[in-house]
């Protein structure tokens, strides 16, 4: 063990500009002491001690959640821990053990007032350390808690994409092979001899029909019934293939009516290799609109990511329509939504002005309270989820409800604690709900939550004005 000296310990980058004679006070008053490897020097839940200069050799620190171990830490020669003058923390977060031998000077915790009263470079210096710390600690944190998010959401917006992309690969093979038949039915229709103005008008029908886009949702059993009206009519007037052509004449909402307006300007010898030329056309069209349909989902879901993390603003509050924030964070857990057989009641207050705020870190507040109300329906296999927006004169109140078994009532005081966590491991790292705490306060809110077997509500509330 070697002797402690002011020298060593002006060598801390903390203690560099405490006068000499307090450095010797504090080696006075403090107790050398050696930790054998895997001994602990403080253990999740147990009262602090110290604070705790290392000397030399290195510590662990870890926290444990659900019997699972996971290192956050370490610390070495020069790191000072344990607690710290006016820290509110009394009771140990994270748990340290030795890495090898450790030599530590440890200061009496039940002499800091001493300290605080007659020392006070040292007790400055501490208090830095304190700030330090906590700055450092809290965007580790954060940032564990945001890549723990972007994980599941990543998972979600996979399998999103992959469902478009997917289609147009299928749909685009589908049009090259469809396309590949085109000569084959060229040779009916280059023999056809027909007008222009007759032309013009089976023309005119067929684009009257296409530019519909609100058609009527048929159910199974009207389809069905269409179907067959339009097949046996086409047969009727004897048109090859009849029954292959019908489906696609139906999706596009083609009723016996309009197959007579198409005739009426069709010389009888050729309604057969004109219907049948409408066939690949409507066919063409299908297949174009479901590649524009996926190529326009993908974009959206794009939209939703660079929206959702505001990546194209900077760092300072604007005004923004809150609604939005919350409608690409439920983009970006659909997936989880579907999955669990979730549904979705949206009761938004429509006259909301815009609110003042950074919307990205409001999006984190989001994504966690639906996330953890998402997961607390899961063991139902189904559920409600509600949310709701609401003006309360200047302020703005966006409350997050779900149907789960509610929060039992020894734990709901300590829902917001840090690294606090019901979640197995590997969903949940406890940050969750601090985080969320962090920034409605950082937004000059509140959040509060009440909780029920059956309800659960969040309440988030904050100035519209920022």
């Amino acid at each position: 063990m070697q002797e402690v000296t002011v020298s060593i310990l002006k060598a801390f980058d903390a203690l560099k500009n405490v006068p000499d004679d307090q450095l010797q006070w504090l080696i006075d008053n403090s107790e050398t002491r050696i930790l054998n490897d895997g001994e602990h020097l403080t253990e999740q839940g147990q009262p602090l001690a110290g604070p705790h200069f290392i000397i030399s050799g290195r510590l662990i620190v870890y926290i444990v959640q659900n019997g699972s171990r996971s290192e956050i830490a370490i610390g070495g020669p020069g790191d000072i821990t344990g607690y710290l003058p006016y820290s509110r923390g009394v009771v140990a977060t994270v748990s340290s053990r030795a890495a090898g031998e450790v030599q530590l000077l440890s200061f009496p915790t039940e002499r800091l007032r001493e300290m605080i009263k007659d020392r006070f470079e040292l007790t400055q210096a501490l208090v830095h350390v304190m700030s330090n710390r906590v700055r450092e600690f809290t965007a580790r944190q954060t940032q564990n808690e945001k890549m723990l998010a972007l994980g599941k959401l990543s998972a979600g917006l996979s399998h999103e994409l992959n469902n478009p992309a997917s289609a147009i690969v299928r749909d685009s093979a589908s049009l090259i092979e469809h396309l590949r038949l085109e000569p084959k039915s060229f040779k009916k229709v280059i023999a056809i001899q027909m007008t222009a103005a007759q032309v013009d008008a089976v023309n005119d029908e067929l684009f009257k029909l296409i530019a519909i886009k609100d058609r009527p949702e048929l159910s199974l059993k009207e389809k069905m019934k269409r179907e067959e009206e339009v097949g046996d009519w086409l047969e009727q007037h004897k048109v090859e293939n009849a029954y292959d052509i019908t489906e696609v004449f139906v999706d596009f909402g083609f009723v016996v009516d309009n197959l007579e307006a198409f005739c009426s300007h069709i010389p009888p010898a050729y309604c057969s290799p004109v219907f049948n030329w409408i066939s690949n056309q409507l066919t063409t069209e299908r297949m174009v609109q479901d590649i524009q349909e996926s190529a326009r989902r993908i974009a959206e879901l794009v939209s939703s990511v660079k929206t959702f993390t505001h990546m194209d603003r900077g760092t300072d509050k604007q005004y923004a329509d809150i609604r939005i924030g919350i409608k690409n964070t439920l983009i970006m857990l659909l997936y989880k939504i579907k999955k669990g057989n979730i549904t979705l009641v949206k009761q938004y207050d429509e006259t909301l002005p815009p609110v003042k705020a950074l919307i990205g870190e409001l999006n984190q507040v989001w994504t966690n309270l639906i996330d953890n109300a998402l997961d607390a329906m899961e063991q139902n296999g189904q559920g409600t989820l509600t949310i709701k927006t609401e003006k309360d004169r200047e302020f703005v109140q966006v409350s997050i409800i779900d149907d789960g078994p509610g929060i039992p009532d020894e734990i709901r005081s300590r829902i917001f604690d840090p690294f606090f966590t019901t979640k197995e491991m590997g969903k949940g790292t406890g940050m969750g709900l601090e985080v969320v705490q962090r920034i409605v306060r950082q937004h000059n809110g509140t959040i509060k939550v009440k909780s029920e077997p059956g309800r659960t509500e969040f309440i988030v509330c904050f100035p519209i004005d920022g």
